[in-house]
Order: structure tokens, then C-alpha cells, then sequence
């Protein structure tokens, strides 16, 4: 339940990166040793992970609120084709992690939010150029190869989880591998970095060639997972648009650049410092136009808030979607709280209304859930979301660090 209109101001910290901590957490599949990684947000996706990696056979503890230890020594089969697999979207990394160790794997189609379909396909291009055969059978994929062999992959588009995924087949394949095309997200360049760690040869990562260099063993170590960047930018624009002066804290300011610019441009002050921005809005936003693209353009990931926030901007705003097709479902409870939006292919028109009045709406994903909190924040009166698994997913105790700076925010039981 959000009661909208109150003005935020304070500081808000931002937790580890969701979409590194779940490909660093089935990277340790290729480790001997323990391994401690610190900064882990306490979310779902990471607890359906560290189930996945108890189901196999690995030893997980936390020792710490956000300090996870995990020794997989004792794996012993390539079968993850389990119910806890199907429940997100980032199971499929668990087949580039056992077939680097195995030369084997066997999982569960993923799940996760549904906003278009998922394919796999360059995943598998990528693990049959290393000499594993893929086959799909209802809802459960299988590598399996004789023996892996080191190639040079081209990405007809670059993907961030097929990426990571050749990245972790590869890492103990003898040769080089060599990635072209490949995605520069942060959580890709954060995941090289606990590879190399661990002893792995990466070189490349955040650029569009990755070039692998196989190694016989991963050794145990303790690694320092990055900031949310997703995490980040959904506070600056909960701040951007329902008004305040609120510092983010724990980013990395470059990861935020695409976004930094926008809300800038959009009428926002922003203020940079070494591991935070400052963010400074009376609410009254400009209009402006929005493409999202792999990084370091706009994050898709923001697309949904972004979206909220230009609802009431002044003017005719346009976002563009070209990473998934679907990702405009959300439009439609936006539209329950006045909000005047248009949708023309992958095209969302949004003409700037003067109020927006609390409704109940529905998270339909994850950052949909987070466009959703970020409209009850601007509007009038009261609005009450549904279906905050979604939201639980990627967020680390969001409503208490709402309540902090401001927000009249709770979470019910019904």
C-alpha cells in the first residue's frame, strides 16, 4: 500500500547486484575449493539459486548478512532439471556452468517474468561451436559432448546470457575461446572478475571480443560482488519523479551514465561523487524520448520506470523497446491511474497528464512491479500493488529502504 504525493529526501543505499550474483552463485560449479563471495542481496531469484546448488550436492551457508560461502567440490551430477530451475529465468546459466565442470548438463527450461519469448538459441550456437551437442525436449535442455574444444563465436546479437554462458563452458577449455559480439553489461565484466579471481584467463570483458584462455583449475577465494545498477536507477527515478533531494549510495556512477543523462535532460539535477548521485527534482518533469539497447545505452531493466516517471511529464514523451518484444504490459495498469499512453509497435506514446490518481494494480514482472511504485509515489491518494513476489525477486527490502527517505509505503498481508 503506497500513499503518494509525500516528498523524499535522505540517503538510500543500493545492495549487490542481482544480475551478477546470479552468475557468479552457479560459477562456482567450476571451482575447487570455497569459495566466499560478499555482497549478495537477499533476494528470491539468489535463494532459488542457492536451492538449485543445495539440490546438486553443494555445501551453502551464509556467515554473514550478505557474505554467502559455498564449497561444490562435491557435486556430483549434471542434472538440474528440477522445480526449482523452472521458477527463473537465470536457471539456463547452470548449462554453461556443468557442462564446463561435466562436459555435461541437463536443466530445466527457464521461467521468470514473461514479457515475450526467451529463446536459447544463441546459448546452444554457442555450446555446439565448443563441440557439445544441445537438444530440447519439452521443457528440459541437454548438453552432452565427448570432449570440449576451444572456437572463435560470433553473437548475431549481444546477449547478455549467452555471454555468460560461453564464458563459463569455456573458462576450463583447452585453447582460446574467443566471444565477438558479446555483451558489455556490468554483471558480464563483474562475472569475468570472479573468474579471474578464482584463476581464470578472461581478457576482454566490457568490450566486444572476449577471448577465453582455458585453464585446468579454478581455486577457491573470496570475491566483493558489484552495486545493482537496476537497483540504483530505480531510486533515482522514484526521486526524479515523485520530488526531493535523495543520495543514492553504493553505484558505481558510470554504470548510470544512460540513465544520469536522460533525467537531466528531463529537468532533474543530478550531482556525481565518487560512490553515489545525488538527485534533486520538484517534480515537474520535461518531456523526452527514450531507446533502450544493450549497455551502454538505456537499461531495458529501467524501461518500466522510466515509463512511470513520463506520465506526467509535460509534453508527448516516446519510449522505444528493442531488447524484448513484449515488454509493454504494464502499460495497462498505468492506464488505471490516469495515465495517457498510446502503444504503436515497439513504441509506447506518452502524452504528460497533470495527476495521476491511486489505483490497485498488479506487478506484471519484476520492474514492472518497480513502475507500479514508482506511479503510487507520484499519485494522488492511495495505491495498492499486487503480486510483489515479482518484486521480491530482484529487490532487497524495498520497502524499508522507501520508508527511510520518506515514502508512505507498507506491505500487507491479506
Amino acid at each position: 500500500m503506497i500513499e503518494g504525493g509525500k516528498r523524499l529526501e535522505g540517503k538510500i543505499r543500493v545492495s549487490g547486484a542481482k544480475n551478477a550474483a546470479i552468475a557468479i552463485i552457479p560459477a562456482v560449479l567450476l571451482v575447487e575449493g570455497v569459495c566466499r563471495i560478499e555482497n549478495i542481496p537477499r533476494i528470491k531469484d539468489v535463494d532459488a539459486i542457492i536451492s538449485i546448488l543445495t539440490y546438486l550436492g553443494a555445501k551453502v551457508e551464509f556467515t554473514a548478512p550478505d557474505v554467502l560461502e559455498i564449497d561444490a567440490t562435491g557435486v556430483n551430477t549434471y542434472k538440474a532439471d528440477c522445480e526449482l530451475a523452472r521458477s527463473m529465468r537465470a536457471s539456463y546459466y547452470l548449462l554453461g556452468a556443468l557442462l564446463g565442470r561435466f562436459g555435461n548438463a541437463q536443466v530445466s527450461m527457464p521461467g521468470g517474468c514473461d514479457f515475450g519469448s526467451r529463446p536459447i538459441d544463441l546459448h546452444i550456437k554457442g555450446f555446439e561451436a565448443l563441440g557439445a551437442t544441445v537438444t530440447v525436449d519439452r521443457d528440459i535442455v541437454t548438453a552432452h559432448s565427448k570432449h570440449l574444444f576451444a572456437d572463435s563465436i560470433y553473437l548475431d546479437f549481444p546477449s547478455v546470457g549467452a555471454t555468460i554462458n560461453i564464458m563459463l563452458a569455456a573458462t576450463r577449455v583447452p585453447g582460446t575461446t574467443v566471444i565477438e559480439n558479446a555483451a558489455k553489461e556490468p554483471h558480464v565484466v563483474d562475472l569475468a572478475n570472479f573468474l579471474n579471481q578464482m584463476g581464470a584467463q578472461i581478457k576482454g570483458a566490457g568490450t566486444d571480443v572476449i577471448r577465453i584462455v582455458g585453464v585446468d583449475k579454478l581455486r577457491g577465494g573470496t570475491y566483493s560482488i558489484i552495486p545493482d545498477q537496476i537497483e540504483a536507477g530505480t531510486y533515482m527515478i522514484a526521486a526524479a519523479a515523485a520530488g526531493g533531494d535523495v543520495t543514492v549510495e553504493n553505484l558505481i556512477p558510470k554504470h548510470m551514465e544512460s540513465l544520469s543523462a536522460k533525467l537531466e535532460e528531463a529537468g532533474v539535477f543530478i550531482e556525481e561523487m565518487d560512490d553515489s548521485i545525488r538527485v534533486r527534482s520538484d517534480g515537474k518533469l520535461k518531456k523526452i524520448n527514450v531507446k533502450t539497447m544493450p549497455y551502454p545505452g538505456f537499461p531495458t531493466d529501467l524501461q518500466p520506470q522510466i515509463l512511470a516517471l513520463l506520465t506526467r511529464a509535460q509534453g508527448t514523451s516516446m519510449v522505444m523497446e528493442t531488447v524484448w518484444e513484449s515488454r509493454f504490459q504494464h502499460t495497462d495498469e498505468l492506464r488505471r491511474f490516469g495515465a495517457d499512453i498510446v502503444i504503436a509497435d515497439e513504441r509506447a506514446i506518452i502524452h504528460g497528464v497533470e495527476k495521476l490518481k491511486g489505483a490497485s494494480v498488479k506487478a506484471t514482472d519484476l520492474r514492472a512491479g518497480a513502475g507500479m511504485i514508482i506511479a503510487g509515489l507520484m499519485a494522488e491518494g492511495f495505491t495498492r500493488v499486487e503480486n510483489v513476489c515479482h518484486i521480491d525477486r530482484g529487490y532487497e527490502n524495498l520497502v524499508e529502504k522507501l520508508k527511510n527517505i520518506g515514502a508512505a509505503i507498507s506491505r500487507i498481508n491479506e
